[in-house]
């Protein structure tokens, strides 16, 4: 792709996974006005414009708000290199999707560091690996939603959001086991890990019945989804982890 190709702003919106109003908000604001218009006003996309929305899509996963992104970005001695290689190390915590963005960033990130041109179709890669989880939340949960949850994870940490996805891992082995091993889900070892995993649950939500609605509503709809992605575990275990809640209510 030569440098001289142009986006207009529905086949860039569609190509990143971004929304048109997103990318219009964007202009709006200041954050990313595209380079060129037409002679009727329409708006052209650089491979410059791609790199900064890159940036920005980077900057928004790791928790910036729009304001913040903007005061980056503004900087003379603003690095896109520091960016990927934060957003590297945030990623090394995530799974299977997440590890394919690593991969992607650090031949980027080696590559600008030596100094040679970047292709566009890597930056194109990037945003649309990227955009696919944030989409994703997007769809099932409302914008206060996603706001409390982020708010929620600023207070938690990284590392103690580390260790509970962890923790869920290690109870849904332990779910695995019992069942594998024919234990009724009425037993109490079992209603001790429904326990569990409702607690977890209830640090996830806050107690918000709402976000409680839409990541159920995501799992249902989006199961397949994530069990490729994020190695959701088999459908089997999710209904006998069910049947020991729903006894624990009974208990």
């Amino acid at each position: 792709m030569n440098e001289q190709t142009a986006w207009k702003i529905g086949d860039l919106a569609n190509k990143v996974g971004l929304s048109v109003r997103t990318l219009r908000y964007y202009d709006e604001l200041g954050l990313l006005k595209p380079s060129k218009r037409t002679d009727v006003g329409h708006r052209l996309y650089l491979e410059g414009d791609v790199i900064r929305l890159q940036q920005i899509v980077s900057l928004r996963q790791l928790g910036f708000s729009l304001e913040e992104i903007k005061a980056c970005l503004e900087k003379p001695d603003f690095s896109p290199v520091a960016t990927i290689q934060t957003h590297l190390a945030k990623l090394c915590e995530q799974i299977k999707l997440q590890q394919q963005l690593v991969r992607l960033l650090e031949k980027i990130s080696a590559t600008l560091q030596t100094s040679e041109s970047v292709s566009i179709g890597d930056f194109i890669h990037v945003i649309e690996v990227t955009t696919m989880v944030e989409e994703l939340f997007n769809q099932y949960y409302t914008p206060d939603q996603l706001e409390s949850l982020d708010r929620r994870k600023e207070m938690v940490g990284d590392r103690a959001t580390a260790q509970v996805q962890q923790e869920w891992q290690d109870l849904y082995a332990k779910v695995r086991e019992a069942m594998n091993d024919g234990i009724d889900p009425t037993d109490k070892r079992v209603l001790a890990l429904a326990k569990r995993s409702n607690e977890l649950l209830e640090q996830f939500t806050g107690g918000d019945e709402g976000i409680l609605q839409s990541l159920n509503a995501m799992a249902n709809a989006e199961f397949s989804t994530l069990q490729e992605q994020f190695g959701f575990p088999e459908p089997e275990l999710f209904e006998y982890l069910g049947q020991a809640q729903a006894a624990l209510k009974k208990s």
